[in-house]
């Protein structure tokens, strides 16, 4: 396959990272809230076997923040999504899918509250802050909405607890999961959550304070030595294993999170009100008509820009693949499909057209491992 350069402008904005990524190694890119985002550093296959037996640092700034402030923050934050968030408490990340009238995915974001009347919404790649303007100017919410200058660092992978802790400490290894809290490195404040998007742990370093920011990525190249680190960015095959679901890839604002296998994202027996609410309850009750399911496919490669329908024997189409990959672990192809009913079944065969060849697969449950 032919590659082309990506044409930067102020509508696809490099990084404060950028220049460093680029003598690193990167070698290719794609684009993630309207910046560049790294995907690729040479082979997909060395980056996971690495990722997973060592760590790596991302540049994940595309993994833009949306600020709501103000005395109606709580209530624009929990209108806009589908779980509870009357308990949350300060300090803490919550995995939240945003939803709207219809129930249709807008965005599945991670939410931090940071006090009482401040949240950040770290975003996925889509458009959410213009959502959340629009939102708040309908129902005349008392509340400021922006995106704060934040370029996220992510240290992941088995060895990164070892190496955040020589920069910041034991107490950065105590936190629990998607808790967060603030490390000082010269001479500014951090906010560090125990988060990232891989399932092989790590953290994501919230940089505000650019000087800072850059001083802190050339450290834990010079401490991460004796750990193998390297520059990395999220990695497909880990991803798929792990089922982490990407938006505008696996699920988009057609789908809705009952679908997408977000159920304990939902909560329908509570007292708070959201955008969707009526319209999930309906579905719940119905049941779904169609399901994100895993597929194992009997193929050694395969590049997924577009579904690809998935043929029963019946040559009835069952549902569409939607992200897909090569896993060097199972030895075949894997990936993410949304099945329609009744074929969501586990162990339901197919077939599918891979560059003109037809190649046998099954549909089994998510996560692969």
């Amino acid at each position: 396959m032919k590659n082309y350069s990506i044409a930067r402008s102020r509508r696809l904005r490099s990084t404060p990272y950028t220049s460093r990524i680029e003598k690193q190694g990167v070698t290719a890119y794609t684009s993630y809230n309207h910046m560049l985002l790294p995907a690729a550093f040479g082979s997909l296959e060395d980056s996971y076997r690495h990722l997973k037996e060592n760590v790596q640092v991302w540049d994940v700034a595309g993994e833009r923040q949306v600020e709501i402030s103000g005395k109606d923050s709580g209530k624009l934050v929990q209108l806009m999504t589908c779980r509870d968030l009357s308990k949350s408490k300060i300090g803490r990340c919550y995995y939240c899918p945003i939803i709207d009238d219809k129930a249709g995915i807008i965005n599945d974001p991670v939410i931090l509250k940071l006090g009482e009347d401040r949240w950040w919404i770290s975003i996925a790649d889509s458009d959410v802050i213009l959502f959340a303007k629009g939102l708040a100017i309908g129902k005349k919410f008392d509340v400021k909405i922006f995106e704060p200058n934040v370029d996220i660092l992510a240290v992941q992978g088995p060895k990164s607890f070892a190496l955040m802790e020589k920069i910041f400490g034991k107490k950065i290894t105590e936190m629990k999961f998607f808790g967060f809290d603030y490390f000082e490195f010269a001479g500014a404040k951090h906010l560090i959550a125990k988060s990232g998007w891989s399932k092989q742990g790590g953290y994501e370093i919230y940089v505000e304070n650019t000087e800072s920011g850059l001083a802190l990525y050339d450290k834990l190249f010079e401490v991460g030595k004796e750990f193998n680190v390297k520059a990395g960015c999220p990695n497909l095959i880990e991803r798929i294993e792990s089922a982490l679901l990407s938006y505008g890839n696996d699920m988009d604002n057609d789908d809705n999170p009952l679908e997408c296998g977000l159920d304990k994202y939902v909560n329908l027996d509570t007292d708070i009100n959201f955008l969707g609410k009526e319209k999930l309850k309906e579905i719940k009750k119905k049941g779904v008509t169609r399901k994100l399911m895993g597929v194992v496919i009997d193929a050694k490669e395969i590049n997924v820009s577009k579904s690809i329908n998935l043929i029963n024997g019946k040559n009835s189409k069952i549902g569409e693949l939607r992200s897909g990959t090569y896993s060097p672990h199972f030895k075949k192809v894997i990936g993410i499909a949304m099945i329609d009913k009744p074929y969501f079944e586990v162990s339901e065969t197919f077939k599918i057209s891979i560059n003109d060849d037809v190649f046998e697969g099954k549909v089994c449950d998510l996560p692969f491992i």
